[in-house]
Formats: C-alpha cells, structure tokens, sequence
C-alpha cells in the first residue's frame, strides 16, 4: 500500500507514540520460524503453497523489491517462470510477460564468475555494469592495455575473449569513460572496482550504472587482487596481448521496473474475448544502507505504539515508565528466542507478497481447472505501485488487451494479516472489500453471495475507504468496475519487520480461495456486469 504519514511515524523508534496502560498491552502477533524449506505446489489453494512462495517473494535477497531495483527485477524473473511453468499465455510485450516501464535502467539479477575452482564474490572481486548480459562460459582472458589508449590488440587476438583494460586514475567513477570498443571481444573488463567504496557499489549492483555511452560488448569491473590472479603478475607490469587464466562467467541483465502480464484463455468461443483483471503489486519499499536497528525490538515497539494508540483514539503521549517496562519485557521474551538482528531491508510480506503470491496460488488453480472459466482471466503483477501507482498507470494508458474487454479488475493488496492481535476488532474471517458496489451493484452483491453460498464464511467489511490508494484506482478511472481486497494495516506496515514468518498463511488461503470463486463466478456469468454507477457515485 501507498507510501503515508503512518511510515515516517512507526520508522521513528521514539518515546512519543501512543501507548494504553501496561496491563492493557496486546500481545505481539505469533511467529513462525525465519526460514522455511520450500516445497513443490500443487493445484489445490493451500497455505503451505503460499507459504512456500511467500518465504521465496519475500526473502531478503530480493532486497526489498523497490521499483527500479535489482530485487524488483529479481522478484518479477520468478513471477514469470511460475506463470510459464503453468502454461498461462504471455501477454506483455513483444510476446513475453514483461511489460517494461520506460525510463528505468537494466540490472544484473544473477551473475557468477569461477577462477579455477574458486568463486569470486560479485560487487567486491568483480561488478558487471551497462546493459548487456552474458552467457558465454570458460572464456580466454587477455590483456588490452590502457583503457582511453586502445588499439594495439588485433581483432584475431581479441575474437571472443575477455578483454581486460586498466584505467586511467582520473577515470570518473560515475561515467567509467572511456570504455573501449573492442569488436568481436566476448566482454570488456575494468580494472577499477578498487575505485569505488562499497556504498557505492551496492548502488550500482542494486540500481546499475546509467553510463554515459552504449558500449558495444558486456563491461566488467574487476579489482586488482582480481586481474592479478588471472594473470598471475600485476596488470600494468604485462605487455598488450598477454593471455591469462580462462574463466567461467555469467550473468542475466533484466529490466528493472516492469509489469507481468499473463492470461489464462476462456473457455467459451463467444466470451473469451472478455477479461476479468486481477492484479496485485510486485513492488515494495526498498532497502537501506545503514540499518534502522534490532528487529526484535522495532517490532515490540511499534506494535505496541499502533494497536494500542488505535485503540484508545491515536492521541501521541510518551510511554510511562510502567509502559516502557512492559513493552522491555515483550522484547526480553524475544531475545530469549532470537539472538540480536540489525536489519534494513524492508521485506514487504503483507505490502504485497501476499497479494502477489496468492495470485499465482490462484493462477496456478484456475490453470488446472478441467474446465476453465468462460471469459479469460487477465492476471497482471503491477509494478511501482508504491510509487504512485506506476505500473497501473501504465498498464492502463498501454493496454495489452483492449480495455474495453476488461469486465472488472480485482486487486488484492495486503491480505496475510488482520487478526485481532494485528488490527483493534480484527479477527480470523476479517477481510475488507472496498469499492465493489461503486460502479456495480451487481458486482458487490456477487461478491456477497459467493461468500454465503460457497461457504467461505469470510466477514466482508464493505468500505469506500482507500478507493484512491492501490492499483485498482487505474482501472476505475477508465469506467472499469473495481473491487480492492485487504485485510487492513498493522503494525508491520512499511518497516523492515514485514516478513514472512508474521503472516497468517491459513487465513491467506481462505481469502485466496475466496477470490478465485469469484472470479469464476464474474467470468461464468451469461451477460457482462451491469454497471448501474458509471461515475462512481
């Protein structure tokens, strides 16, 4: 969910938030292990699917999944292989599942680089950059000299190598000028990653260079301890031409900001033209360079703060000392169990791994389904939302399918949580629908009745609350009726404590379930939705 004041408040660790009487205190939310094995999914919606995938989605090493970012091009490379791996039909660009958005540079989602039998370490002993990758293995290292004085290497001596350059000391680190065009050359390599502190580093393997010219070949940064060891003797000690160890390296350049766009094709000749859209958003918040704190102890703190400040109006007081006692022996009893753990990477489980992974739990049934739903089902993995819906906007002004065929969209965004130690009232069967009747009355009152009469037992609480703050709002602009499904904020909303092992994965699978019927039963229905409030209203 969109970014809002309630960040900037929860991320501050500071004695002035609201906090009930000690003896009132909820108990924190329960935890699962860190970790979880994953295990191969089935057809069925179930919760140990969606925790399989969740711990994946949500896994540090997506690094937050900020749009623009490396974890971003990560997490969307593994929405993709899932929605092939079911057969679902690819329909974003250019016969693929990626809608790019412009103005966002390539990254490197995945590189490997082996000296003999060693590994070497990416961003320290050597960083690709620019945006070509490579698939060429065991390649034949050679050395071209200095990097703004090419020429001397023959193109036979170059052909299909890894050619390596020194740099000139006054080489900007920002531009990496020049680059040599070496044609023919498997890859160029420069010996400047010493250059370039750590901070800095992680910001380019994190967001890539954007360098000032298109080199025609994939660019390396090595470090010296590096092209020492592949030629066995300082660089600048080697005359032009000299060959070195062979290595094996490897690496995926993808789009850092892009939708997933995926169908599963109707049943019925007549109606498979027209589209029921469900989305969620592939998107979160990010990563910092320096840590916020203990995790343990942010989420005692800011739990405390949020559920008990909601429930006693959200006035700002500072915690009495009996108050700060309490919350001390909330993070003492988790200390007890977890050994201290600075973190900075804001996982986003809830904000929106939920949505994202029960969408391909819900995909993943639908696609099994002997016989499929009459109208098509349009899944699409937004991208940017958290940063002002970017990836609905641009889906909508860019459509794949035309956007007249879309009968509604269902967005789901944040449905993991909502029990009553998350949310004042909140309970097993919570779950918001926002804006199901604004255009539709035929679409609320569906959505009611799959509820009652294919048993889901859900307490649907409909609101016209948050109609302006998700996905769904792009499509609702365009006159398509909406339904946007949460399960409310928490404590854990936009902090780095967003993680998998706080999310409630049996009630997830409800709501999954859930929304799968009704998407069936819209897709089922012998006339398309009346919209009886064109405008909303």
């Amino acid at each position: 969910m969109s970014r809002a004041a309630f960040f900037g408040v929860l991320l501050s660790v500071a004695p002035l938030l609201t906090v009930a009487q000690a003896q009132q205190l909820a108990p924190l939310p329960p935890a699962l292990p860190r970790t979880h094995t994953p295990q191969p999914t089935t057809p069925a919606i179930t919760a140990s699917d969606l925790m399989t995938r969740l711990y994946i989605f949500a896994d540090d090493s997506m690094m937050g999944r900020a749009v623009g970012s490396r974890g971003n091009a990560k997490g969307t490379t593994y929405i993709a292989a899932e929605v092939r791996r079911m057969g679902l039909q690819p329909a974003g660009d250019s016969g693929t599942y990626f809608q790019n958005l412009p103005g966002y540079p390539s990254v490197v989602t995945e590189a490997s680089m082996r000296l003999g039998n060693s590994s070497l370490a990416l961003a320290q002993d050597f960083l690709p950059i620019g945006p070509h990758g490579l698939t060429n293995r065991a390649l034949t290292v050679v050395y071209g000299g200095r990097s703004d004085a090419p020429g001397s290497l023959s193109a036979q001596q170059a052909a299909g190598k890894l050619v390596v350059f020194t740099v000139p000391t006054t080489t900007s680190v920002d531009s990496l000028l020049p680059i040599p065009q070496v044609a023919g050359a498997a890859a160029v390599a420069l010996v400047a990653l010493d250059a370039i502190t750590p901070v800095t580093r992680a910001r380019i393997l994190n967001r890539n260079l954007a360098l000032q010219q298109q080199p025609a070949s994939p660019v390396i940064l090595l470090n010296t301890a590096t092209a020492k060891r592949l030629f066995g003797k300082e660089v600048g000690a080697l005359s032009v031409g000299t060959v070195g160890q062979p290595v094996a390296i490897a690496y995926t350049i993808a789009y850092s900001a892009r939708n997933i766009v995926a169908i599963l094709p109707g049943s019925d000749p007549a109606l498979r033209h027209e589209y029921i859209a469900m989305g969620a958003h592939n998107d979160h918040i990010g990563w910092r360079l320096v840590s916020i704190g203990d995790h343990d102890s942010l989420r005692a703190f800011t739990h405390y703060a949020s559920i008990e400040g909601a429930r006693t109006g959200g006035n700002e007081v500072t915690p009495t000392p009996e108050q700060m006692d309490s919350i001390n022996a909330a993070i003492a009893r988790l200390r007890r169990i977890n050994p201290p753990r600075r973190d900075s990477i804001f996982n986003g489980a809830d904000d929106d791994g939920s949505g994202t992974v029960s969408l391909l739990e819900i995909a993943e049934h639908l696609a099994a389904m002997p016989v499929k739903p009459k109208r098509s089902i349009l899944f699409v993995w937004h991208t940017g939302e958290e940063a002002g819906l970017l990836g609905s906007q641009w889906f909508t002004d860019h459509p794949t399918v035309p956007l007249d065929s879309i009968v509604t969209q269902l967005n789901i965004d944040m449905i993991g949580r909502g029990n009553a130690s998350d949310i004042p009232d909140g309970n097993p069967d919570y779950l918001f629908a926002v804006g199901s009747r604004m255009m539709s009355t035929e679409l609320g009152d569906l959505i009611e009745r799959v509820n009652i009469e294919d048993h889901h037992g859900l307490a649907i609480h409909n609101t016209e609350d948050g109609y302006r703050n998700s996905d769904h709002y792009m499509y609702a602009q365009h006159g398509i009726p909406i339904t946007f499904f949460k399960t409310g904020r928490h404590s854990d909303y936009h902090q780095v404590t967003d993680e998998p092992q706080y999310i409630d994965y049996k009630k997830m699978a409800r709501i999954a379930s859930f929304l799968g019927d009704v998407a069936v039963h819209v897709a089922d229905l012998d006339h398309r939705l009346v919209v009886d409030h064109p405008n909303g209203q």
